[in-house]
């Protein structure tokens, strides 16, 4: 009886629900990226074998937010979560000029899935704080972002440790699916 009264009066609120996936390579910072915004602290993670899933609540709208991991073999596993999908955020390690073509390969596919053709997809530029980090202008250029014609898309330069950056990135996805 609680769950339906909660859902209702949700309803009534103008309380949206929506499913957002957090994708890149391991050590991009997707995990701290995702207690940063549920908890607004820093956790000590461990690298993420399968998914992580928490609801952040921002601006009246329930996002819930599937951290999955980033290893190479789990990278394929990827489009089992994307069903319902309305927002991705890419979560790139700046300072990975090495791996960076590896990014560009799986937004590439992110692109071409089914499940993820109305999906918005912030592209969060992490570790701005480190030396030698790529600016959001570099990221982008890496990863050919000026290409994608078919999705919204927005680059948002960040630190996941310190949350700088992290809300005009959540600003931008209320604005182009909280809204919808």
């Amino acid at each position: 009886m609680g769950i339906l009264f909660t859902k209702l009066w949700n309803k009534l609120l103008g309380d949206k629900e929506v499913k957002i996936v957090i994708v890149g390579l391991d050590n991009a910072g997707k995990t701290t990226t995702l207690y940063k915004l549920h908890l607004g602290d820093v956790v000590v993670t461990q690298p993420t074998i399968g998914s992580n899933v928490e609801e952040v609540v921002y601006k009246n709208i329930r996002f819930q937010m599937w951290d999955l991991g980033g290893q190479e073999s789990l990278r394929s596993s990827w489009s089992v979560y994307y069903t319902n999908t309305q927002g991705v955020v890419l979560v790139v390690d700046s300072t990975d000029r090495a791996r960076i073509h590896f990014v560009r390969e799986e937004l590439a596919k992110i692109l071409t899935q089914q499940d993820l053709t109305k999906a918005a997809i912030l592209v969060f530029a992490n570790k701005q704080d480190l030396k030698g980090a790529m600016s959001g202008a570099e990221v982008s250029k890496a990863l050919n972002l000026h290409l994608v014609k078919d999705h919204e898309w927005h680059i948002q330069p960040c630190c996941a440790l310190s949350g700088t950056g992290l809300m005009p990135g959540m600003d931008w996805l209320v604005d182009k699916i909280g809204n919808k």
